[in-house]
């Protein structure tokens, strides 16, 4: 039976248009640790995430729902919980730091640079997997064309595998709750997989 829901509700805090306008110069940290089960990578953050300090904070985004509904986590977590997901081996990271109101303002020079400084950080903190949530963004960074949501081919640092999930954004129309919780899920069950013995 599904874990229950988390339904205490992150404070209601409502941001003026000057207020998040001015969050756009600042940066998030990331939210990782060696050795992690699934380093989560976002395109960047939104003006929401870098006001209040926490990744996929606006209301709307669909991460923390299905990372819960997945069964990558035992209730779901307010984005102001996001300290406690190194304990489910779990980590957050973006493919660019700058914060913006939507992911397609920024360049292709952007995108690219952060994928060669997320490639030297999966080489520090060699995650088991990473997951980047974004698939035109992955292609732009990586320069993989044909790259689609699900496992991918990668030349990453060992022991790190790839795996390209959709962006959660509440813009993403392509990819309601039910459609993303279920990609989150297979790639919990890869994850899942791998960790079992062989069987005999």
């Amino acid at each position: 039976m599904p874990s229950p829901v988390n339904r205490q509700a992150e404070p209601r805090v409502r941001y003026s248009r000057e207020q998040l306008l001015a969050a756009a110069d600042r940066l998030l940290p990331d939210v990782i640790a060696p050795g992690l089960d699934v380093l989560l990578c976002g395109i960047n953050p939104g003006l929401w995430s870098a006001a209040s300090g926490h990744h996929f904070a606006r209301p709307g985004n669909r991460f923390w729902p299905a990372l819960h509904r997945s069964g990558f986590t035992p209730r779901q977590l307010r984005p102001d919980e996001q300290d406690l997901l190194p304990g489910w081996g779990l980590g957050i990271t973006n493919l660019a730091a700058r914060a913006t109101a939507r992911a397609d303002e920024l360049s292709r020079d952007e995108l690219t640079a952060g994928g060669a400084i997320l490639r030297a950080k999966v080489a520090a903190f060699a995650p088991r997997w990473l997951a980047v949530l974004g698939v035109t963004a992955f292609r732009v960074a990586f320069g993989v064309q044909a790259a689609k949501v699900g496992p991918q081919e990668s030349d990453a640092p060992a022991p790190t595998r790839l795996w390209i999930l959709p962006n959660p954004s509440g813009l993403n129309a392509a990819w309601p709750l039910p459609k993303l919780t279920e990609a989150f899920a297979d790639l919990r069950r890869a994850t899942l997989d791998e960790a079992r013995p062989p069987a005999g």
